[in-house]
């Protein structure tokens, strides 16, 4: 699935930067016949409920003709929010000092699931420190990553 999600990338990126609007990244979740197709957006200004739907008709319109998902889905067009998921390495350094919570595809420490702050990233790998101790996770190995919010 994460060479569809690069495929749709690629292909959504265009779209999305022709409405003003920068591809933080997409989520493709499928659940048996259906899937949802996330397609989170940023700007600088931030992102409104009208940019939402300005760039989601754009995406459809490329959705429409490409048809790159055979099943039936269900299209979301997003911002990050404040506990904005992360996809890139280049993400993950953006928030060096902070706190994010991730989950493993396979264990570390034996734990798929993790909570620490991210200390360093170069290339493909992250540094986290997690209950004191430096621990280092492959990009590869992570499912799903997002920033914990503070307020």
């Amino acid at each position: 699935m994460a060479r569809l999600e690069s495929k749709l990338a690629a292909m959504l990126s265009v779209p999305v930067e022709a409405s003003g609007f920068s591809l933080w990244g997409i989520d493709l979740v499928q659940a048996g016949k259906h899937s949802t197709l996330r397609v989170y957006i940023d700007s600088d200004d931030g992102i409104t409920i009208e940019n939402c739907a300005e760039a989601s008709r754009q995406i459809s319109a490329v959705l429409d003709v490409e048809d790159p998902i055979s099943n039936e889905y269900t299209l979301e067009v997003s911002s990050p929010g404040v506990d904005r998921p992360l996809f890139t390495a280049e993400q993950y350094a953006t928030y060096l000092g902070e706190d994010i919570k991730i989950l493993l595809h396979m264990p570390v420490n034996g734990s798929r699931k993790l909570t620490g702050t991210v200390t360093k990233v170069e290339g493909q790998m992250l540094s986290l420190e997690v209950n004191g101790k430096e621990t280092l996770i492959a990009l590869d190995n992570v499912r799903k990553g997002n920033l914990i919010a503070k307020f």
